[in-house]
């Protein structure tokens, strides 16, 4: 079966096809003793990568992963969304760490890296293994794997930059998981909705990310 490729303008429609079953919000029982009720959650969403979706310069709150539980939780759709975002992190990082986000027994997983081996000029073949390893383990481990491209700014020339490119495309086909071709689309390159250093969006930017 061919891959399956979504904008991130398509990124909700997705939760609420794969997950009908699940993503109503479940009744919880009235509280007892005027404690509490803990909130129950109809699914695990854990969204993985470096500094671009960890919020880097906003507020936990602001960043894409939190406005998009809050985006579910307005629509019905009662879904925890664990923001294991690392600034400064690598493919070979987030590779390491498979086994951990699988103990967090998420059903799905965006994973979001790259961008910093490709600031650092690491070798498109290896950022391709490490994330066609970190995808592989992912699914093998019971999740479904969104893959969100990355695209870097031409300063290692251009047949670097469209290798890069081309990697998110490639492991999507080979590892038969869903893609959305560029996380930052409509965001990058936008002074408006980015922060001074340029790269990380602003709280605009993440809402942005979150809401299309």
């Amino acid at each position: 079966m061919p891959h399956a490729r979504l904008s991130a303008a398509l990124l909700f429609t997705l939760f609420c096809f794969l997950f009908a079953a699940g993503c109503e919000r479940p009744e919880t029982a009235p509280p007892a003793g005027g404690s509490e009720t803990p909130p129950i959650y109809a699914g695990t969403i854990i969204a993985a990568g470096d500094s671009l979706t960890a919020g880097l310069g906003v507020a936990p709150e602001d960043a894409w992963p939190a406005l998009l539980a809050q985006q579910l939780s307005a629509n019905g759709r009662n879904w925890r969304v664990i923001n294991a975002g690392i600034s400064g992190e690598t493919s070979s990082g987030l590779l390491a760490r498979s086994k951990w986000l699988l103990s967090r027994k998420p059903e799905m997983i965006i994973v979001a890296t790259g961008a910093n081996d490709g600031l650092r000029g690491m070798p498109p073949e290896l950022i391709r293994e490490n994330i066609s390893r970190t995808v592989r383990l992912l699914r093998d481990g019971g999740a479904t794997v969104i893959l969100a491209g990355m695209q870097i700014v031409q300063n290692l020339g251009p047949d670097y930059t469209n290798e890069f490119a081309a990697i998110y495309p490639a492991v999507a086909e080979e590892e038969n998981c869903l893609l959305i071709p560029f996380l930052l689309e409509g965001v990058a390159g936008e002074p408006a909705l980015n922060q001074e250093d340029t790269i990380h969006p602003n709280e605009e930017g993440h809402r942005l990310i979150a809401e299309t």
